[in-house]
């Protein structure tokens, strides 16, 4: 399966090559196949306005990238401008880069809503401006932006004071990372929690960052859960709706948006999108406002989980009235259907059930309308839960110039349940399909083939995971061809006994047949869409040990080779994941985890990775795998990049040959090194690791030249000429590793140089930097190895020790680098650090 040291370079290529295409294919799976897209956009009938509150001035002074609107349409927008406000406060956060205007979607509709009941209850929807930062992968704005929403509470609360029913609480609808930031309210020592009493959060990842790239976005979400695990009483009053996008979200995965119900605090639901039922129907405004913590809960569930086709009631009533002269009609057999075409008066159809508890558990009905599109209503009833009944009555309405069917039967629920995988062959009706040992990585394509019959109905396919509300609905008509995707958001708890079971409500007039099969480019889908965050700690990885293969190999053979061979030579699996795994066991046992408490070691990254169910035995060899094709490829783009650049580079200029200049330091260079120190202390150190990068871009570039007309004139060259071509090739093979390090050191600090740049108006110096410290270190360690060349290295008494270094470090990277990859340049600037040395001493 791997390569050894004499493999040629074409195996290597198409080893890599393959490897290379599963990562893509991973890719295309979580981009670009999943299920089509069934919003609809929101319009407005008024032009939206925005209107910015003033804010006290010594909060404007604090904050002054935010701001806070106000958000109206038309006359309504006109009528608050003088801000006497009647309505019932919600107060919208964007999430990562997302502008306040996000809010016109919601806004809006509760606006028309409003005036279909006469303004009767209405809401005034507020909007807070966070200078769209990405907050997502820069954490050190987040503490601010929670600060201001405190203040932007206090504001909004303060403007409905002279009412008669003053509000004291606002409700919140926080997009993406806006969600985390009201969660973080709580940790604010002067919060009142009583100041917010409804909290809905839309694909906001709750549980972890989707990529913790600095240390102030893990120290805040760390922060944020474990108050709410230690402190849940102070969310007592508060109820929490979290709504995760489903597999159409690639940014976020719904495993993340997964808020787990504390000991002390119920009041929390988490759903996801697809799993809403008739999300397309309006919910009443009077409800969800109440001051109730246990009836908003209610409420919730019933618009979010259940909704049995009307408004929520509190005590509803157990007796109707059946009205009107309809016709009624008695129906004895135990499989019934009803087609009509064109009727003007309703029916009445009444199936007596004492004859049937007896034989059957279940009945199950299901009609369809056709009215430009066909309106499908499903409703299953256990009979045991309703022992009272002594007949079920289906009322149809009158269905004038449209199509109407109604399908019934009574069933029995064991003879209707089918363990998969099989293929069978089913008669009608309703199905069970329990998916036993059904795991996180699993996936499986279901097909369904419709024998032919004049006409067309409609089957429901419902994948039911019991642990977590991500169900997901299929409709087709039949005779078709249907596929369904059955895979997990969220992992089974260790605790929980339950099945995925596929539902399935079939046309009463058709046999069809179902088969199951595993659906390999899915399973790399839901690997990449899992740990492709950890993804770079693999990369880089690879590239230690194929670092530590070139310093081996200069030392013991005087020659270097070049970064790909020596990827396919190094990289081997079994260098790092079996000491992983021996770590992960050892954790198990009491007197290890004392030891390595004592040694102050952070706790391992697969044992966190492992409390989120979502780790596997086999994941991080796949990954490893994955990061040695991702490294191979990529190097050898990179250095062909480089090639060609150098080859631009000397058709326009003319340089004489090999460069006597063998200083590892000079003034120039000194002056140089002190200048971007400085840059990194008073601007941004994203900035001045970008400059060094390219500065040493530069260098090798004309160290490239220097190769091509040192290889031109090598027929001729004399001995020592000849040793010293050959110092610099060797050189130029380690500054491309050195660079293809770096590369993602620069990759991984990008974000907050963004950010720094977006901000720039405010402030020339990011505070917090969680690259500066990076940054002094790398610029004075990389003012040295752009200017160093292999013969000081071998000649090194370092040069043994910074030629193991690598290894351990690709070890320690895999260990602590997935769950927080801010580290993972420090453990290549440990290995950078030490060949620095070697050139010195």
């Amino acid at each position: 399966m791997f390569l050894h040291e004499g493999a040629p370079g074409v195996a290597a290529a198409l080893f890599y090559g393959a490897v290379a295409a599963l990562v893509l294919l991973g890719v295309r799976d979580v981009l670009f196949l999943y299920e089509e897209n069934r919003c609809s956009m929101t319009y407005m009938y008024e032009y939206p306005e925005y209107l910015k509150i003033k804010l006290p001035k010594k909060i404007s002074r604090r904050f002054p990238a935010y701001e806070l609107y106000l958000y109206g349409e038309g006359n309504y927008a006109e009528e608050n401008k003088n801000l006497i406000l009647t309505g019932i406060p919600v107060l919208f956060l964007p999430g990562n880069a997302g502008s306040y205007k996000q809010v016109r979607s919601l806004g809006s509709i509760a606006l028309r809503k409003a005036e279909d009941i006469d303004f009767k209850y209405h809401f005034n929807f507020f909007t807070v401006n966070f200078n769209e930062e990405l907050v997502a992968l820069y954490g050190g704005s987040l503490k601010r932006q929670t600060r201001f929403l405190h203040e932007c509470i206090k504001v909004i609360l303060k403007l409905y004071k002279d009412q008669e029913f003053a509000p004291s609480s606002v409700a919140i609808v926080g997009h993406s990372m806006g969600g985390l930031v009201a969660r973080a309210l709580l940790t604010l020592k002067n919060f009142k929690p009583e100041f917010i009493n409804l909290l809905i959060t839309q694909a906001t990842p709750h549980v972890a960052p989707v990529m913790p790239l600095d240390k102030y976005l893990t120290d805040f979400y760390t922060a944020v859960n474990n108050h709410w695990i230690l402190k849940a009483q102070d969310a007592r009053n508060l109820t929490i709706l979290s709504v995760a996008g489903g597999f159409r979200d690639y940014q976020v995965r719904s495993g993340l948006a997964f808020l787990p119900r504390l000991s002390q605090h119920s009041s929390a639901l988490f759903v996801v999108s697809s799993a809403v039922p008739r999300t397309w129907a309006s919910t009443d405004h009077l409800s969800i406002i109440t001051e109730d913590p246990k009836k908003r809960m209610l409420v919730l569930n019933h618009h979010f989980v259940r909704h049995p086709a009307k408004f929520f009631e509190e005590d509803p009533e157990t007796l109707t009235e059946l009205k009107g002269t309809f016709i009624w009609i008695k129906i004895k057999s135990s499989k019934w259907t009803y087609t009509v075409y064109n009727e003007s008066d309703g029916k009445y159809f009444m199936f007596p059930l004492s004859n049937h508890r007896k034989t059957y558990s279940h009945v199950h009905c299901q009609s369809s309308m056709l009215v430009r599109k066909y309106v499908l209503s499903v409703v299953t009833l256990k009979l045991q839960e309703y022992p009272p009944l002594s007949d079920l009555v289906v009322y149809v309405p009158a269905v004038n110039g449209n199509k109407f069917t109604l399908d019934c039967e009574f069933f029995k629920e064991d003879s209707r349940t089918v363990q998969l995988p099989v293929t069978h062959l089913f008669s009608f009706g309703r199905y069970n399909a329990p998916l036993f040992n059904f795991n996180l990585i699993q996936c499986f394509i279901l097909h369904f083939y419709f024998c032919s019959f004049p006409g067309r109905k409609t089957s429901v396919y419902r994948l039911h995971v019991p642990w977590s509300h991500e169900d997901s609905i299929t409709v087709s008509k039949v005779p078709s061809f249907t596929e369904i995707s059955a895979k997990l958001h969220i992992a089974q708890p260790e605790n929980d006994s339950t099945v995925a079971v596929l539902n399935i409500y079939s046309s009463l007039d058709c046999q069809y047949e179902v088969t199951i099969k595993t659906s390999f480019s899915q399973v790399l889908g839901q690997v990449i869409r899992f740990h492709g965050g950890s993804l770079p700690v693999y990369v880089i990885s690879n590239m230690l040990l194929a670092y530590g293969g070139q310093l081996s190999a200069l030392i013991s053979t005087g020659q270097c080779s070049d970064f790909v061979l020596a990827l396919a030579r190094a990289a081997k699996p079994y260098k790092v994941d079996p000491i992983v795994n021996v770590v992960k066991f050892l954790l198990g046992f009491n007197w290890f985890k004392d030891i390595w408490n004592v040694l102050f070691l952070p706790e391992l990254d697969a044992v966190l990775l492992n409390k989120q169910d979502i780790w596997f035995p086999l994941v991080s060899l796949i990954l490893f795998l994955f990061g040695t094709g991702i490294a191979y490829w990529g190097g050898i783009l990179f250095s062909s990049s480089l090639r060609l650049l150098s080859s631009l580079w000397l058709s326009l200029t003319r340089p004489s040959g090999l460069t006597k200049d063998s200083k590892l330091m000079t003034p120039r260079r000194a002056f140089m090194a002190i200048l971007l120190v400085f840059v990194s202390c008073t601007t941004c150190g994203a900035f001045a690791i970008l400059i060094i990068y390219l500065h040493y871009i530069f260098k090798v570039l004309k160290q490239y030249i220097i190769e091509s007309i040192s290889e031109l004139n090598s027929l001729a060259a004399s001995p020592t000429t000849n040793t010293a071509i050959d110092n610099v090739v060797n050189s130029l093979k380690i500054h491309i590793t050195i660079l293809n390090l770096l590369t993602w050191i620069v990759l991984l600090s990008l974000p907050s140089l963004i950010y720094w740049f977006k901000n720039l108006r405010y402030s020339i110096r990011l505070d917090p930097d969680p690259c500066r410290t990076m940054a002094i270190i790398l610029v004075s360690t990389l003012g040295i190895l752009m200017n160093s060349s292999t013969t000081k290295v071998k000649s090194s008494k370092l040069s043994k020790i910074a030629a193991q270094l690598p290894l351990p470090l690709s070890v320690a990277v895999v260990a602590f680098g997935p769950m927080h990859l801010y580290r993972v340049p420090y453990f290549v600037i440990c290995s950078l650090l030490l060949h620095a040395l070697c050139c010195i001493v």
